[in-house]
């Protein structure tokens, strides 16, 4: 089926649009913070339920797995049927499991609750993008995914502080629970609102709406294989080198992907995936560079709250206290981006990416240079100027990857996005934490200066967020490169795009 009409949005006008907008953005806010500020509570898990360190990674990388997983499906319905209603029954969900995560009486039973979880959250977060895409266009549209990469960026960096605050309310044993308890009567609230202000009627595909069955199962089995030996990687010494097997189905569950999504489109069907998607070049670049930069930055974070709890001793809420500058930052400078990433476009990615590296290389030598007492405010000082980046990454390169999808297309190519999000999370926090914990059952038995094993550790395991930024950097130059050649394409050509509008050309 061409990919070239744009259909216009639903005729929701005015301040209506931007009261369903910020239903979106809060339930997309309250989904996110499930992947930060739970970071702060595994000490508290740990030591209230007997957990042992696969079972901490699992309550964080299982979360992002099922999240992964759910999102293509979840986001084929919602484009096929009903957004709002895809929308309502994650809601519901996510909020039931939560109430399951706070009174887990035992490990196992919170980490079911939390694949739930997280299965939940995978339903409603590829609706709140395929609404956005709905209700907005043009420069409106770079507007709300500047206010939606700024509460993103917020709930991200402010999930540690958040987490450590309900830690200390709740106490060290169970404060770990009123992180989940959060969660219930704020999604209660949220429904309420979707139900009332949430588009009842979306533009569709012509032709039959068909699930692909089978092609989201062996998309699923593609994901689930990939992610698994990630996820099963804690850095301690009892890792099972056969875990890695799991790549080499993957690689076989993706060649069979491929090949039945061709032939399902060759029949006239819709597939769960359509591969034309992947040949629009700012769709393709962009979803590289999220996954690199998601890979990285959540990995970061992680690595921060372990070493100043762990390291240094500091209190669950003083260590999140060290990204609130992270957050303010980011926040204004998304925000920013919103409004300039129609003029400047890809240019406004890379200077970010250039910023945002340069910030955490100083979170790295604030970490390990100076005395302990001065670590932490170092620390938050130079995470202001890598959420000063971070914000010029994020809501701009959202813009920039979903501004020549078809409307109809935006939930499955929003999800999409989220999968190589979830994806490069889960790969990254794995690869991350494996080495800071394998340097400290390394470095640990027997060495005195205790400070001295976690800088090693920090300082080893940052490499990795930090090389993932550069591979974004890189990804960003490339595709700067590609719209100059085809921008000066066009200017031979004639004029082929709207005066304003540099990086919506067709690659």
């Amino acid at each position: 089926m061409p990919m070239t009409a744009l259909p216009g949005p639903i005729p929701i006008q005015g301040r209506a649009r931007w009261q369903a907008f910020a239903v979106c953005v809060a339930v997309a806010a309250l989904t996110i913070l499930d992947l930060s500020k739970v970071n702060v509570g595994l000490p508290s898990i740990e030591a209230s339920l007997s957990a042992d360190s696969s079972q901490l990674q699992l309550i964080v990388a299982g979360y992002a797995l099922a999240f992964g997983l759910a999102l293509v499906p979840s986001g084929r319905l919602g484009d096929l049927y009903s957004r709002k209603v895809m929308f309502l029954i994650g809601l519901s969900a996510f909020t039931l499991t939560s109430a399951l995560c706070a009174v887990a009486p035992n490990i196992e039973v919170l980490l079911l609750a939390r694949i739930l979880q997280g299965v939940a959250a995978g339903i409603q977060m590829p609706q709140v993008l395929g609404l956005v895409q709905q209700l907005f266009q043009g420069e409106e549209r770079g507007r709300a995914f500047g206010m939606f990469g700024a509460t993103i960026g917020v709930a991200t960096a402010f999930g540690p502080t958040l987490g450590g605050l309900l830690i200390a309310i709740g106490g060290a044993a169970d404060g770990w629970r009123l992180l989940f308890w959060m969660n219930v009567p704020l999604g209660v609230i949220a429904f309420l609102f979707a139900i009332r202000l949430l588009p009842r009627t979306q533009t569709h595909q012509a032709g039959v709406r068909t699930l692909d069955l089978v092609g989201i199962v062996l998309l699923g089995a593609s994901v689930f294989t990939f992610m698994l030996p990630f996820v099963l990687t804690t850095g301690g010494p009892d890792d099972s080198p056969w875990r890695w097997l799991f790549l080499a189905a993957c690689a076989v569950f993706v060649v069979l992907f491929i090949a039945w999504e061709r032939r399902y489109e060759r029949a006239g069907k819709s597939p769960a995936i359509r591969f034309a998607l992947f040949s629009i070049g700012s769709y393709r670049n962009g979803l590289l560079l999220a996954a690199a930069n998601f890979a990285a930055v959540p990995s970061i974070f992680l690595l921060t709250t372990l070493f100043l709890q762990q390291g240094l001793g500091f209190a669950p809420v003083f260590a999140g206290m060290v990204s609130i500058s992270f957050a303010l930052t980011s926040a204004v400078t998304a925000l920013i981006g919103g409004r300039l990433v129609g003029r400047y476009g890809r240019r406004l990615v890379v200077l970010g990416l250039v910023v945002s590296i340069t910030g955490f290389v100083l979170v790295l030598l604030a970490a390990v240079l100076p005395p302990a007492e001065w670590s932490i405010w170092l620390m938050a000082a130079a995470m202001a100027v890598a959420g000063a980046g971070g914000g010029f990454v994020v809501s701009p390169n959202q813009t920039l990857t979903l501004a020549e999808i078809p409307v109809t297309e935006g939930g499955v190519a929003g999800s999409m996005a989220q999968v190589g999000q979830r994806v490069g999370t889960a790969v990254g926090v794995a690869a991350a934490t494996s080495i800071f914990f394998s340097t400290l059952y390394r470095e640990g038995p027997g060495n005195a200066d205790n400070v001295a094993v976690y800088h090693d550790g920090f300082r080893n395991s940052l490499f990795v967020p930090l090389a993932l930024l550069g591979l974004a950097l890189v990804v960003g130059l490339l595709d700067l490169r590609r719209r100059r050649r085809v921008a000066d394409a066009a200017e031979v050509a004639g004029p082929a795009t709207p005066a304003g509008a540099p990086d919506q050309t067709v690659p």
